[in-house]
């Protein structure tokens, strides 16, 4: 892996969202993690943004309406949608045209990312197939311009390795030529592509923990695919979904600020999930382990919040936001207000920042 030939611009705060009271309370002054008390589920100390998030295709006005009765009791600013990384071969596949149109009615409260049911079985159609010539860029560049025209404010999720779930198994390697392109495509626009990406340093088998049919028994190494679509256009911004939700193992902190030392324009999400812990796991009985909080504390202006929730909300004794929203209480105040909301500004730039910065004279 590339070492970092320098360390990128830290850019100025975009907000202000922290009060007095917060700044000084029990974290401001940087108290040690084994002093710190995990708020009780579900109370985020901050504003923040879920920027990822996902609806019920089928129910399209209840997941609206259920998301938008969260933000106050999430202490959320706003909330994100995605569509699940999917192909054309499996049933009931969708995309972001429903939810665009009726997000559009809530500006600053709900966003869309688009692509998940159509760039990404492209993607996986012209792995399959050998195919991604020129009539297949033209189509793939068209339907991704066409998203953006409809009012998505990125692409995503997208994924290189999703193991069998939701979704069927799929894997593409991260510099395949159509995601070089969306690379491309997403710089000239000034918006990120949101990535789903098992973490498979090289070669391997299928972990022992997951079945094969339908999963594949062996895996394909990435992370150096994943350097090079990097590299390729270095003002795409990448953000990598679910840090803190590791299916392989290889999802170290250890391995984060190695490639987050190396590429500038690599972000992270951070989703904790209470019914899945899977490996390498932030929260160790409710408490946020030193490696991932130093972790988080060293690239603050990297990461950002993305659960993973669905809504309507699915019976379960803590939801995923709630499980975040305990780690970001366990992290000091400016650390929380970046990864909140300052960083996604950042990362979506016009499309949604205007909503989340302070009016003139608040």
């Amino acid at each position: 892996m590339k070492p970092s030939s320098s360390t990128p611009t830290r850019p100025a705060p975009v907000l202000r969202l922290v009060t007095r009271l917060t700044l000084c309370g029990a974290l401001a002054c940087g108290a040690p993690p084994s002093a710190v008390q995990p708020p009780a589920p579900g109370v985020a100390p901050t504003p923040y943004v879920e920027a990822h998030t996902h609806f019920d295709n089928t129910d399209i006005a209840g997941s609206v309406r259920t998301a938008l009765a969260a933000l106050d009791r999430q202490h959320a600013a706003m909330i994100l949608f995605q569509i699940p990384p999917d192909t054309f071969d499996h049933p009931g596949h969708y995309d972001a045209e429903d939810m665009l149109a009726e997000a559009a009615k809530y500006p600053g409260k709900l966003g869309v990312l688009g692509g998940g049911g159509t760039l990404n079985a492209m993607i996986m159609r012209a792995v399959a197939t050998g195919d991604d010539g020129a009539e297949v860029r033209a189509q793939f560049k068209a339907r991704a311009e066409q998203l953006l025209h409809d009012g998505a404010i990125g692409f995503g999720e997208m994924t290189a390795e999703h193991f069998n779930g939701v979704t069927p198994y799929q894997y593409a390697p991260a510099d395949h030529p159509l995601y070089l392109l969306l690379a491309d495509i997403a710089a000239e626009h000034g918006v990120p592509i949101d990535v789903h990406i098992e973490a498979v340093p090289e070669d391997m088998a299928l972990p022992a923990d997951l079945k094969s049919p339908p999963n594949a028994p062996e895996l394909h190494a990435n992370i150096a695919a994943l350097e090079r679509l990097l590299d390729h256009a270095p003002r795409a911004k990448i953000i990598w979904a679910h840090a803190g939700s590791d299916g392989t193992g290889y999802r170290t902190p250890a391995l984060c600020r190695q490639l987050l030392r190396a590429h500038g324009n690599l972000y992270m999400e951070i989703k904790a999930d209470p019914g899945a812990h899977g490996k390498n796991y932030p929260l160790v009985d409710g408490q946020l382990t030193p490696a991932w909080r130093a972790l988080f504390i060293e690239f603050a202006d990297r990461f950002i919040i993305g659960s993973d929730q669905h809504y309507p909300e699915p019976a379960a004794p803590i939801q995923r936001w709630q499980e975040v929203t305990t780690l970001l209480g366990q992290l000091p105040p400016d650390v929380r207000t970046k990864i909140g909301t300052t960083n996604v500004a950042r990362i979506y730039g016009e499309r949604i920042a205007a909503y989340l910065m302070p009016r003139p004279g608040a």
